[in-house]
């Protein structure tokens, strides 16, 4: 377990987290902080701390997973710093009528990928664990333009930046543009937004 703290380490907050915080570390955890009581300048902990401390969450993280967010929840702030980082997103859809859900189901509609089952997160974050699929998602119409052929391969190889992307395929930025947009339009990969890219 690794728990990343908004306040000057060694001191936890809030107080009453000091007990689990010794329970981590006594069980072979982290806890961790990008602030400490021994830094020059003292440190004013305040609300947004806990968005600073998002960011260094995204960052640990493999991708990040929300099941519940309201529209002004913290928990966009880290879903933004995951995208930002090149971070797969995924969202549990909720009841459209319910506030709670109200953050998820945006997330969903700029491009987050939902999702209902482990599956759903195996195939995009550990395709290897899942070979009939990924076979499946790699196989292109005999005669696909080599331009998309070449986007599809480096996607089955986990790179997902749309720049790091263009890099590796050595494409022309208007043809490797038109060819993302002719796989995305026919189905093959969709957005995962902030220029990142999945198979589907």
């Amino acid at each position: 377990t690794i728990a990343i703290v908004p306040s000057q380490l060694p001191n936890i907050y809030p107080r009453s987290n000091s007990a689990l915080a010794r329970r981590i570390v006594e069980k072979g955890g982290a806890i961790l902080s990008e602030h400490s009581t021994d830094d020059t300048e003292p440190y004013i902990l305040g609300r947004w701390s806990f968005l600073e401390r998002n960011r260094l969450v995204s960052g640990l993280a493999d991708a990040v997973l929300i099941t519940e967010a309201s529209a002004r929840s913290g928990t966009l702030n880290t879903a933004a710093h995951a995208l930002a980082q090149g971070k797969d997103v995924f969202i549990v859809p909720g009841n459209i009528t319910s506030p709670q859900s109200a953050g998820c189901n945006a997330l969903i509609k700029q491009g987050a990928t939902p999702v209902t089952s482990l599956d759903d997160i195996l195939s995009v974050v550990a395709p290897e664990s899942m070979p009939d699929a990924r076979t499946d998602q790699t196989k292109l119409p005999l005669g696909s333009p080599p331009a998309e052929t070449a986007i599809i391969e480096q996607l089955a190889q986990g790179i997902r930046d749309g720049d790091q992307l263009q890099k590796t395929t050595q494409l022309p930025a208007t043809e490797f543009n038109t060819a993302l947009t002719m796989l995305e339009l026919t189905g093959a990969i969709r957005s995962l937004g902030a220029n990142q890219w999945t198979l589907v």
